[in-house]
């Protein structure tokens, strides 16, 4: 599988800079406090927290962070109203574009949704009209330096452990999983002591669009910075060949 996989070319550099640690830091506390809350704090019978603290760690988040975390999360865990909306909708030129948000407020977060798209002279639609153009998987991104293990006993103990793919990248390995066996695979690494730079369930785009409009590109560009400026904006998902 190693090289010849139909996903060997997924966007994986996320622009993670210092400005947007906070921003991250801010939604992977509030996914905390949601898997608290449906779980409990204890992280060996809450596979979901598991999964969050994770996370946490692969975006560099301080261990007592993530403690004082789980720790708030318990003590006030009726007050987390914390509502999961997703959004759909196309960017310039059609491109597909999923919001995921955790709100306390579903009316400001689809105003500042909204705004965001039509400042990008895109536009909102409707539950489903683009979410069939992804696949919704696991992806875990291994960076090559920071792993002993040779690329092929690394592939061997995904696929063990129930991966869908796996693609050795110039600077990476990326893996791919079901959703539902997204946290047996992570944790297999885990035991192996695998250093994880992202790992999360994830909208993966069946295909890639280019833009060649620089009016486009400005436009587009635009959207998703507002977007990524909403502290109820989870994650943002497209389907643009950047």
């Amino acid at each position: 599988m190693s090289g010849h996989s139909k996903f060997a070319n997924i966007k994986h550099k996320k622009e993670k800079n210092d400005a947007a640690k906070g921003k991250m830091f801010t939604i992977i506390g509030k996914e905390i406090a949601i898997a608290v809350k449906e779980g409990g704090p204890d992280p060996a019978n809450n596979s979901k927290l598991r999964d969050v603290i994770a996370k946490a760690k692969a975006n560099n988040m301080p261990n007592d962070t993530i403690d004082r975390g789980i720790k708030k999360a318990a003590g006030d865990a009726n007050s987390v109203n914390y509502e999961v909306i997703t959004y759909e909708g196309y960017g310039p030129s059609g491109i597909a574009i999923i919001v995921d948000t955790l709100t306390d407020n579903k009316n400001r977060t689809a105003a500042n949704v909204k705004h965001a798209f039509s400042k990008g002279n895109g536009n909102v639609g409707t539950p489903g009209c683009v979410s069939y153009m992804f696949d919704k998987k696991g992806q875990i991104i291994i960076d090559k330096e920071e792993v002993e293990m040779d690329a092929d006993e690394l592939m061997m103990l995904a696929l063990d452990a129930g991966a869908e793919d796996f693609a050795e990248e110039e600077d990476s390995f990326t893996i791919l999983t079901a959703p539902d066996d997204f946290s047996a695979v992570r944790e297999a690494l885990e035991a192996e002591n695998i250093p994880m730079m992202e790992a999360q369930v994830e909208m993966i785009p069946q295909n890639y669009v280019d833009l060649t409009n620089e009016e486009d590109i400005k436009n587009l560009n635009k959207i998703l910075e507002l977007l990524d400026d909403d502290d109820d904006v989870q994650e943002v998902y497209h389907n643009w060949n950047e």
